[in-house]
């Protein structure tokens, strides 16, 4: 039996790099898979076309994720569609680079709306649904540098840390009810975003990492297959970091 067949689950900016990479995985693993898309229409309309050669429904749905209608209206849908909700996966996310001093209100307000804003907006979406089952599992994309910082990245790392935090929070108000919340922290993930450095400074980055490479997606993307399962039952409130061991 696939690990998680029957179950279905929404993965929020799936269209490119870890998102879609989850999708896969899940869709793989007998999931029935609704994700969220905000712009990038073909590669959302040809990864739903790739998924459904897997078997079960997938089905792609343009939203944002950061505000908050729009996320109810989502969760809504999905469980109009496909009956329930077993699997949350919160992975929307964009970076707004800069140092501090030169940082705009603007590029703080996108960052913490797109990363963390959406997390609390999908999360209380879908909870009626959750108490309801009186079971899910809550997946929060968080990364490294919301652990340790990163210069350049104050907006980035802020939104990543407040999702820790976040993950916690939830995992304590709901365990109660079955509910569990969780949180990957990826390390240096090739992806498009990475594939615009150059070769120095990837070397830079592999070089202090243990294993010696940058971590793939499908990486990441096992660990979230793990967290959606019945084999992490009694695993909830951690923060799992796949980084390589680069912050051991």
């Amino acid at each position: 039996m696939k690990l998680l067949e029957g179950k279905t689950a929404i993965v929020t900016g799936a269209s490119k790099g870890i998102g879609r990479a989850i999708a896969t995985q899940f869709a793989k693993q007998g999931a029935n898979v609704a994700f969220t898309y905000l712009s990038s229409v073909e590669k959302a309309q040809a990864l739903e076309a790739e998924l459904q050669a897997y078997g079960t429904k997938v089905k792609g749905y343009k939203s944002d994720a950061s505000n908050h209608a729009d996320a109810e209206a989502f969760a809504n849908q999905v469980t109009s569609d496909f009956g329930t909700i077993d699997i949350l996966v919160n992975n929307a996310g964009i970076t707004r680079d800069g140092l501090l001093m030169r940082m705009s209100e603007q590029a703080w307000d996108e960052v913490i709306n797109t990363n963390l804003k959406s997390v609390f907006n999908l999360t209380k979406a879908c909870l009626k649904v959750f108490m309801k089952n009186k079971s899910g599992s809550i997946i929060n994309i968080t990364s490294v540098v919301g652990l340790r910082g990163n210069a350049g990245q104050a907006n980035y790392s802020a939104s990543k840390a407040g999702i820790i935090g976040f993950t916690k929070s939830v995992a304590l108000e709901l365990g109660s009810r079955n509910i569990r919340s969780n949180a990957i922290a990826p390390g240096f993930i090739e992806t498009e975003m990475t594939g615009i450095l150059n070769a120095e400074v990837v070397k830079g980055w592999t070089d202090a990492i243990p294993l010696k490479r940058a971590g793939k997606a499908e990486d990441v993307a096992n660990c979230a297959v793990f967290l959606g399962s019945d084999n992490s039952a009694y695993i909830t409130g951690q923060v799992l970091q796949v980084d390589g061991g680069m912050l051991t």
